[in-house]
């Protein structure tokens, strides 16, 4: 199941700016979910916040959950930290997407695609860009939110929808689906809007002796961040 949470999470983090500007904003009462959105986009460079994730096969047989921190810092940083029940490390640096399995002591690195370049993650401060890339629906209000449907507009995207639900204080929730029918339910808490970040916050070295794979560029000597 780690191994299948794992594929999740390198979504999360092409969806992940998604989340940039939908919180901790002064929504008023019977806004539409896009209007929020747009509202969104307005002078917000950065967040961090907390979440629980709770991912659910399509038989509906299993479901895991875990929990950690979040940062990510416009256009292209993010960084994922699950911190229960095991440890598990995601940064995207602009350049290359860095999964850190600290029980495995093992890193997967790969560049950042054509794909990612053009989610969610980097057309947020574009919502021209995001329209064209993607539909966009309003779901109503149901379990006390708000809910946008955001629909890729490509012909086999990773995921096939993802639903923002919205609170009085702003992104709530995020609901992923993929093509094989398994969910990814993610809350969101104690969100820090334009929070000050460290310069190493969206860098990451390999540690000492540990097993790297995939597209490594030449490694500068540096501690792994915490």
């Amino acid at each position: 199941m780690k191994n299948t949470n794992t594929s999740v999470l390198r979504y999360v983090y092409v969806s992940g700016f998604v989340l940039l500007g939908l919180l901790s904003l002064p929504l008023q009462a019977g806004a539409s979910a896009r209007a929020r959105l747009d509202a969104f986009a307005q002078n917000l460079h950065a967040l961090s916040g907390h979440f629980t994730q709770t991912f659910i096969r399509a038989d509906g047989k299993s479901r895991k959950k875990s929990t950690g921190t979040l940062a990510l810092k416009a256009p292209r940083e993010f960084r994922w930290d699950t911190l229960s029940p095991y440890k598990q490390t995601i940064v995207a640096d602009g350049h290359r997407v860095w999964m850190y399995d600290p029980a495995l002591d093992q890193v997967t690195v790969r560049k950042q695609s054509m794909e990612e370049a053009h989610s969610p993650l980097t057309v947020l401060t574009d919502l021209a860009q995001l329209d064209k890339r993607f539909r966009l629906t309003e779901q109503g209000k149901h379990d006390g939110l708000l809910w946008l449907r955001l629909t890729a507009r490509s012909a086999n995207p990773q995921i096939s929808r993802v639903e923002l639900g919205f609170d009085a204080k702003g992104l709530a929730r995020m609901v992923l689906h993929d093509q094989l029918g398994s969910t990814t339910r993610i809350r969101f808490s104690r969100w820090k809007r334009n929070p000050h970040m460290t310069p190493g916050s969206f860098h990451f070295t390999p540690p000492k002796d540990s097993d790297v794979i995939g597209d490594t560029p030449v490694l500068l000597t540096r501690p792994l961040q915490d």
